[in-house]
């Protein structure tokens, strides 16, 4: 047996199928190259190992799975116990949002006091992480949450950010209650993808209103959207991020009636120091961000 395709094939049965094993694995692969290694592993064992649709191991690939589950799961601690000085390594999921516009600058100051601190990063919305944790596949989420957390997670509402739009300086809209009541609205909305949770909050208040308005630019990033709205694509969605100063071509517009989005830490049991540290250093950013008691959670 190829060492390799029994390592995708462990990868394969812990996250319970191929596309969600490619997105945990610790290094890129594609979803072809990890079925097609798989038809090999099941070609050289004469033995086909899971159902595909829905996911389901065989009695061959239980014990497959049983024999290497042990040796993949103990290589951390393996690692560990060779080291000359135990690593510090945090396992975070967060929002992509939240990783784009929010984590680089939080880890550049843990980062001043532990220069040897290994991060490992993984996106996913409020269900997936919480899995995550569960598994123990993960340290700690960073999510705008969507609904209650489970109750078997530890829970912190961190902050409660407002929604806005933004305008052109030189627009003739004055306010989004102006704009809104011209159901369905015309002008071009520039916003994150659905699956963030920013457009999704957004989506979700303007069905209780019954307001249509389609998504006409679709940006990576909030800084992309500013820049759309200066050079005049439309209006863009996005949160109060005072007190960075606003944009100079841009007004902003706030959703007064608008539910904000809530944004908490999850993670399991008690806070080990690790993430009691990555917690507090998340919190002084929030306090510099969103300083007013109206802004935070």
């Amino acid at each position: 047996m190829n060492l390799h395709h029994l390592e995708l094939f462990y990868y394969v049965a812990r996250h319970g199928g191929i596309s969600r094993a490619v997105r945990h694995m610790p290094y890129g692969i594609q979803q072809p190259a990890v079925s097609g290694q798989i038809l090999v592993l099941e070609r050289d064992l004469g033995v086909r190992l899971f159902e595909r649709t829905p996911f389901r191991l065989t009695p061959a690939g239980e014990e497959v799975y049983g024999f290497i589950r042990p040796f993949y799961e103990g290589l951390d601690d393996l690692a560990a116990r060779l080291s000359p000085k135990p690593l510090l390594q945090l396992r975070i999921g967060a929002a992509e949002l939240i990783l784009r516009e929010h984590l680089p600058a939080i880890m550049r100051r843990i980062k001043r006091t532990h220069p040897g601190l290994r991060l490992i990063l993984r996106s996913g919305m409020q269900a997936e992480l919480e899995s995550s944790l569960q598994n123990r596949e993960i340290d700690l989420a960073l999510i705008p949450l969507e609904g209650r957390a489970s109750a078997r997670l530890s829970c912190r509402r961190l902050v409660r950010i407002p929604l806005v739009l933004l305008v052109a300086k030189d627009s003739s809209i004055r306010s989004a209650r102006g704009l809104l009541a011209r159901n369905p609205v015309e002008e071009p909305l520039i916003s994150l993808p659905a699956s963030e949770g920013v457009t999704s909050l957004f989506r979700r208040e303007l069905h209780k209103r019954r307001i249509e308005w389609l998504t006409a630019i679709e940006a990576s990033s909030l800084d992309v959207i500013r820049e759309y709205v200066v050079a005049g694509y439309g209006v863009g969605l996005g949160v109060d991020a005072s007190p960075r100063k606003p944009h100079p071509g841009i007004r902003i517009l706030p959703l007064e009636d608008f539910a904000p989005l809530e944004v908490a830490a999850l993670w399991h049991g008690e806070a080990d120091p690790r993430v009691a540290m990555m917690l507090e250093e998340v919190e002084r950013w929030i306090a510099e961000l969103w300083p007013t008691e109206t802004g935070r959670g």
